[in-house]
Order: C-alpha cells, then sequence, then structure tokens
C-alpha cells in the first residue's frame, strides 16, 4: 500500500493550468525530491499534497483514504507535516514552546497535554542540536537554526509523510551535506516518508533523493531513481542544461 497517491491531479488558476494531469505515489519510508524549473508547478504540487489548496481535477489519496476535499489541518492530523521555505517561528515563544505548537496541532494532538508537548518538544530539540538555545526567544535564532526549530515543530506533529519546502535554501555546499545527513536521519529515526522540494541545488537532490519526480509547465516530466532522472535527456534540457556531474552547487 502506498503512503500517498496522486491521480490525474489538476489546479488551474483562471486560464493557467498551473498542475496539468499528475499520477504519482509515495512509498511508506520513501526520501523523493520534486524538482523543476521556475514555474514548473512545483509549490503548487505541495499546496495540493496537504490541503493549501484544492484540486480541480483528480483525486489524492493518504493511506488509502480519499483526503481530496480535506482541509490542511484534517491532512495534518491524519500525519501529514510541512516545514516552508522561510520559516515563521512564532517569535516571541521560546524555541521549546515553538516546537510544543507541533505536537498539541498533530496527528496524537487532541490526546497530548502540555506537559507532553514539552516534554516531546524537549525530544526533538536534542535530535536537532538546539539545547543550548530550548529557552531562548526563537525569533533571536540564526536563519539556520529557524529552519531546524520548523523541521522539528513539524516532527512534533508526529507525521508519517513530511513535506520539506526549500529545506536547504540558501545554505552553503558544507550545511547541505550536513542537511542531507540529518534529513536521512530522521528518516530512518522517525520511519517517515520524506519529499523534499528542491529548485536548483543538484548537490542536495544527487545526496538526498532516492527518486526524483520533475516536473515542467505543471506536468510531471519523468518520475524515476535519482540518477536515471538526473541523467535523463529531457530533465538535462528543461531543467539542468549540463549533465548532473557537472554541477557544482
Amino acid at each position: 500500500m502506498s503512503l500517498l497517491r496522486c491521480e490525474n491531479v489538476t489546479k488551474r488558476f483562471g486560464g493557467l493550468v498551473a498542475v496539468d494531469d499528475v499520477t504519482f505515489e509515495i512509498k511508506h519510508g520513501e526520501i523523493m525530491a520534486i524538482v523543476g524549473p521556475n514555474g514548473a508547478g512545483k509549490t503548487t504540487m505541495f499546496n495540493l499534497i496537504n490541503g493549501v489548496f484544492p484540486a480541480d481535477e483528480g483525486k489524492i489519496w493518504f493511506e488509502d483514504m480519499d483526503v481530496t476535499d480535506f482541509p490542511a489541518y484534517k491532512r495534518a492530523h491524519l500525519g501529514m507535516g510541512r516545514t516552508f521555505q522561510i520559516p515563521r517561528p512564532f517569535s516571541s515563544a521560546t524555541v521549546q514552546e515553538n516546537i510544543a505548537i507541533g505536537a498539541m496541532f498533530g496527528a496524537s494532538g487532541s490526546e497530548t497535554s502540555t506537559d507532553m508537548a514539552m516534554e516531546m518538544a524537549d525530544h526533538y530539540i536534542d535530535l536537532i542540536g538546539l539545547k543550548e538555545h530550548r529557552d531562548k526567544p526563537a525569533g533571536g535564532l540564526t536563519p539556520i537554526e529557524k529552519k531546524l526549530v520548523e523541521i522539528a515543530r513539524a516532527l512534533a506533529m508526529k507525521p508519517k509523510l513530511l513535506l520539506m519546502d526549500e529545506a536547504m535554501a540558501g545554505m552553503n555546499p558544507k550545511d547541505i551535506d550536513e542537511m542531507v545527513v540529518f534529513i536521512k536521519h530522521i528518516r530512518d529515526t522517525e520511519g517517515i516518508a520524506i519529499v523534499a522540494m528542491v529548485e536548483h541545488i543538484m548537490r542536495a537532490v544527487a545526496g538526498l533523493a532516492e527518486r526524483v519526480i520533475v516536473m515542467h509547465q505543471g506536468a510531471l516530466l519523468v518520475d524515476e531513481p535519482t540518477q536515471k532522472a538526473l541523467t535523463d535527456p529531457r530533465v538535462i534540457e528543461v531543467y539542468l542544461g549540463k549533465p548532473p556531474e557537472d554541477e557544482h552547487a
């Protein structure tokens, strides 16, 4: 049984077809990347998966449940978590409090007391390596630390599927490599599937993803294992512009 299945999903904004008849599935515990040039439909696809936008056509299934018409909060309660490209923590709240909010909103939120949420937050603070910042206001963190808090808050929701929107944007190569190791560690320790949306950091895609979906002009161009996808002539033409071994992102 697949974890997530999108079948012939389409989304229009006026006369613009942002996502065009897209079908794919995500397996339990898989790390997959969605890539493509600017305007390819990646962000819209993310928003369709987690319920920010309703699909105009097609179906979305989560663990064999039809969630096509579910709003984002209902999908979160079922086990979908998401991070955003620009983290927006509750700046005056502490790191611990920010992460505890995720625990109280997620899959087991109705059964999670404040004390339990704080204990869960401490676990994820240790996981992301920000123990020394536990009681500091999140607004004072560095951009990378804010990204880590955003990931921890999503993990505290106890997701089965974690959607990561440009988690490595703006990072230098060393930070990217460390984040790739960290994300793989999350998958292995938490037992969740991860879908990472990446724009132009081939270093991250090649090091992280087991499978790559390439979108172009709203349509699914390629859905293949990573190395096969990144060497596909169609992908090189519309996205990479050169073979991935020549990339030094």
